[in-house]
């Protein structure tokens, strides 16, 4: 099995990059079968964007914290490991948010967040397919995500975890002051959802596809991405399915 190797700038995944590359050798993005990635959640995000294109699985090693989208790392019998490993097909989110100075889109594996910048609460309008569902939320945030995000910064805000292969995607607000008891919605995958803001320069909104932010912005489109789609690959008896199915039932 020819690998490719990539590691997060950490000393502790530099280290595991050097010997893993002297055990496996390296066979390069172009050439090789699978791309292993030595790091945490947020480098795995970096590297799903990175090779987006090149149509080769991701397993990745946790050399991070929480590791939810990474295996176990240990150097030995690893291409045992994934010639066993079970996949899954994650598709992201295409992002459109406009601001006093055009349109910038992005793609997001895990959620699109919205977020007050300043003291003041922001003020957002909620339309889906084009109807709208919310005149007014006033809110510190309000984000989508999907089911491979639902156990990320959607569960910190009391938002539903999805199964891996539902297909749907969670609507979740951020500390909602108005409407007070409103916990979101479970929105088609083929939802696309717009969110406007209200008092824009007086409440400015900023939005967050993973790592990528834009400032200031004035209104910004959601929907899922089908004809993307990036196969990550976990250790048998440790699919994606299953942490999902475990993380709701954590103490």
């Amino acid at each position: 099995m020819k690998i490719h190797f990539v590691a997060a700038d950490v000393s502790d995944a530099q280290s595991a990059l050097t010997l893993l590359r002297e055990r496996y050798r390296d066979a390069g993005p172009k050439d090789c079968d699978v791309i292993v990635a030595l790091g945490g959640d947020g480098f795995m995000l970096q590297t799903l964007h990175e090779f987006l294109d090149c149509g080769r699985p991701i397993y990745g090693m946790n050399l991070g914290s929480v590791g939810f989208l990474m295996n176990e790392f240990r150097e030995e019998a690893l291409e045992e490991r994934l010639a066993k490993a079970e996949s899954a097909k994650i598709h992201p989110l295409s992002m459109r948010a406009t601001n006093a100075q055009g349109t910038r889109q992005a793609r997001a594996f895990n959620e699109v967040s919205l977020l007050r910048q300043t003291r003041q609460a922001a003020k957002i309008r909620i339309l889906v397919d084009d109807k709208e569902r919310t005149a007014e939320l006033i809110c510190d945030g309000v984000l989508v995500s999907t089911p491979a995000g639902s156990t990320a910064y959607n569960l910190s805000a009391h938002g539903p975890i999805l199964p891996i292969d539902a297909d749907l995607l969670a609507l979740t607000p951020i500390s909602a002051f108005r409407p007070r008891r409103w916990r979101g919605a479970l929105l088609s995958h083929r939802a696309r959802v717009r969110f406007e803001i209200l008092e824009a320069a007086k409440r400015p909104v900023s939005a967050v596809a993973d790592d990528l932010e834009v400032r200031e912005v004035t209104s910004v489109d959601i929907a899922e991405d089908r004809s993307i789609s990036v196969t990550m690959l976990f250790d048998a008896g440790h699919s994606l399915d299953e942490r999902i199915l475990a993380e709701q039932f954590v103490d």
